[in-house]
């Protein structure tokens, strides 16, 4: 490829010099311009109009993020404020929130394989059996302790995850037949599972009220805790971005200037207290009802935590590699085989704290969950919120602005008195649309 710091000279050319163009045969100003459209804006700019100028420049050339999400989003809360006016109140954004994260961490669950061009359909009575297995771990007579009842269900995740990848990888079999065995299996282990459990009445174990994993759900943070934990998060945070881009300067690497940095900051930080501040109003009618619900940082730490692995390790890069080309990435040096399973293990592992959040919610556990429409929630939210179908694209920050998308639609839609079906019909339109708008994209950037 020629330099595309290269500019093409003399008046009258007729066209691009063969030699100095590029290897698509593009005049080297134009190629540099579609190069420069794939890179991080950050890494282009020296200051935040730069910054914003290279992100418009990303945009018009199809790399438009999860900003379409982001604005469909705004326009739901306002079509359903404007319809409902309790929408926005705290009582109901804070129920949307508790709503959204089990949407949230099956969307994340199906991310890890969706980036490996992948699907599991299995994730949602694989969540089934791990919350069986934690809820009676932690019941008498068994009464574990919940940390020891949690670690119990996941690692039963991790093995099925292991088995499946197995399948899939070493035997090459498709990945949709045999999840969808396991889709079907897993349903018949959950079943076999509470008929072994004694104190299941009609299919339904009770969680424990006293107990933690009761508690993640149905009890709150108190105001001041909520507060404390903001500014502690937000200061990590902070110094975590500032020191990271110091870092990378002195060892001569590219680094975002300190003006998007500080956006960066001043950005989450108005999030962090939006969020807060409506937790913390009193949602009570009868008694004082106040605090932010421990599942919202719980779900926030996840992902968190699954960002960081993806975006900055190894096996992280390796799975967009493998997603994205995996003759490519063999080629490479890469294991594609064992990253390929890692990517299936922490697919069931989420799932089965996707199971761990629904049990809390609903305080039992019982067969009558339905696993087959979770998968396919957790798909919607994947891709609602911008993880591509065709692998090599997708962030968990998608699964968690898809999995609010989902929510608000349910939410909106329940208060206006929409019916289950109806609620359905509207959910499958958002998810068309979003998938129409991954392919239009694509296309978009594919053509320029």
């Amino acid at each position: 490829m020629a330099d595309s710091t290269q500019t093409q000279t003399g008046e009258g050319a007729a066209g691009p010099d063969p030699v100095s163009a590029g290897a698509d045969g593009l005049a080297p100003e134009a190629e540099s311009d579609l190069d420069l459209a794939e890179v991080a804006p950050e890494l282009l700019a020296d200051s935040l109009g730069e910054y914003f100028r290279a992100w418009g420049r990303r945009i018009r050339n199809g790399e438009s993020g999860a900003l379409p999400i982001i604005v469909g989003l705004i326009v739901i809360v306002i079509f359903f404020q404007i319809e409902q006016s309790q929408f926005l109140t705290s009582g109901n954004l804070v129920n949307l929130f508790v709503q959204a994260a089990t949407f949230i961490l099956f969307g994340a669950a199906e991310v890890w394989v969706l980036i490996l061009s992948e699907i599991d359909l299995s994730v949602g009575y694989v969540a089934a059996v791990a919350a069986f297995v934690m809820v009676e771990l932690v019941s008498a007579p068994v009464a574990v302790p919940w940390w020891l009842a949690i670690v119990g269900g996941l690692v039963v995740c991790a093995a099925i995850g292991g088995l499946q990848g197995t399948l899939i990888t070493r035997l090459g079999l498709p990945s949709f037949i045999v999840t969808l065995g396991g889709l079907l299996g897993f349903e018949g282990v959950m079943l076999e599972l509470a008929n072994i459990d004694k104190t299941a009445v009609g299919g339904v174990i009770t969680i424990p009220n006293n107990n933690t994993i009761y508690n993640i759900v149905n009890t709150n943070m108190s105001p001041t805790l909520g507060w404390i934990a903001l500014v502690v998060v937000l200061a990590i945070f902070a110094a975590v971005m500032v020191m990271g881009a110091a870092s990378r300067r002195r060892r001569g690497l590219t680094a975002p200037p300190l003006s998007v940095t500080l956006l960066k900051i001043v950005l989450t930080a108005i999030g962090g207290f939006a969020l807060v501040f409506i937790c913390n109003r009193n949602r009570g009618l009868l008694t004082t009802l106040e605090g932010v619900p421990w599942v919202v940082p719980v779900v926030l730490i996840i992902i968190m935590i699954y960002s960081f692995f993806l975006g900055r390790t190894r096996a992280g890069r390796y799975i967009y590699a493998i997603g994205a080309n995996p003759e490519a990435a063999r080629r490479a040096g890469i294991n594609v085989a064992r990253i390929r399973t890692l990517g299936f293990i922490m697919c069931s592992v989420t799932a089965g704290l996707a199971g761990l959040v629904y049990a809390s919610r609903q305080g039992s556990m019982s067969t009558d969950i339905d696993g087959g429409n979770l998968v396919l929630f957790g798909v919607a939210a994947a891709v609602i919120g911008g993880t591509s179908l065709f692998g090599g694209k997708g962030k968990p920050l998608h699964a968690l602005l898809g999995g609010v998308v989902i929510a608000a639609v349910f939410n909106g839609l329940g208060l206006m008195g929409i019916s289950t079906a109806g609620q359905d019909i509207a959910t499958a339109i958002v998810l068309i649309v979003a998938v129409t708008l991954d392919s239009l994209v694509r296309r978009r950037a594919t053509a320029r």
